[in-house]
């Protein structure tokens, strides 16, 4: 490879012949063949391809930022990547996307300064992968913030106005107490999935266009971290629970590549 490409890492691997090989079948973000990068000792590599300064140098990356077509390619190749690499069986670390590096030699120096905090997550997360969980109120019970307010009438005073912010404000409460109930079955059903499951991170719950058409209200959005061969007995638990819950409705994805758990902020000196 010539001088003038940048190096971008999608993933620490542990250095062996079948995580080398699985890597050579890959082409990247750039459509770039993807291979390891090894320091001249230690039990690390990244997985790494050349790109052009003039899409991920810093000014550049920063403009794509904003062109929602070239971030959804280049996440989707990113991800691409990485999954390959986990379904070859390689125990694999996801980088943040766009993590890139002047030269190879500039990656080996940051694999060999932060070896320690890759191998003790690698040692984490080596035959696991991320489900995602997420939890929905069914449409009929509406969040108390985004009911209408069962006070406000532009005509108080006549009696069948009375009445119906009566009956506004007796739904207004059921609607309140209905919610109540549905959170409270969420968090049971939450503590049921981290029962099955190493590790959860939990993410902001969906709202507005994010949510996209899923009916109901999203009250929970999580990822948990599973042991590969218990997949399937997390994906029933969590099912079989949530049937068993009135007024919930949960949606299970994945296995993924660990990300919610590998990109953590890393550990002051």
């Amino acid at each position: 490879m010539t001088d003038t490409t940048l190096v971008y890492a999608y993933a620490v691997l542990r250095r062996t012949p079948e995580a080398a090989a699985a890597a050579a079948q890959l082409r990247g973000v750039a459509g770039e063949p993807v291979h390891l990068v090894e320091p001249a000792t230690g039990p690390l590599a990244f997985a790494v391809g050349h790109v052009p300064p003039a899409d991920y140098d810093d000014a550049p990356l920063r403009a794509h930022l904003d062109d929602l077509d070239w971030m959804e390619s280049t996440v989707r190749s990113h991800h691409a990547v990485v999954a390959a690499l986990v379904h070859s069986g390689a125990a694999a670390l996801p980088l943040r996307l766009a993590t890139v590096y002047r030269d190879e030699d500039t990656a080996r120096q940051a694999l060999d300064t932060r070896r320690g905090y890759f191998l003790s997550l690698l040692d984490r997360l080596t035959g696991h992968v991320e489900l995602g969980v997420k939890i929905y109120a069914t449409a009929d019970i509406t969040p108390p913030e985004a009911a209408p307010d069962p006070d406000r009438d532009p005509a108080p005073g006549l009696g069948v106005t009375r009445a119906y912010l009566a009956i506004r404000r007796r739904r207004h409460r059921r609607n309140e107490e209905a919610w109540r109930t549905v959170a409270r079955a969420a968090a049971r059903l939450t503590e049921t999935a981290g029962a099955l499951a190493a590790d959860r991170v939990a993410h902001t719950p969906e709202r507005g266009s994010l949510a996209g058409s899923a009916p109901g209200t999203n009250m929970g959005n999580d990822a948990y971290l599973v042991r590969r061969d218990r997949v399937d007995a997390f994906r029933t638990g969590v099912l079989a629970a949530a049937r068993a819950t009135p007024g919930l409705r949960v949606e299970v994805s994945g296995p993924w590549a660990p990300y919610s758990f590998a990109l953590q902020p890393e550990p002051a000196p």
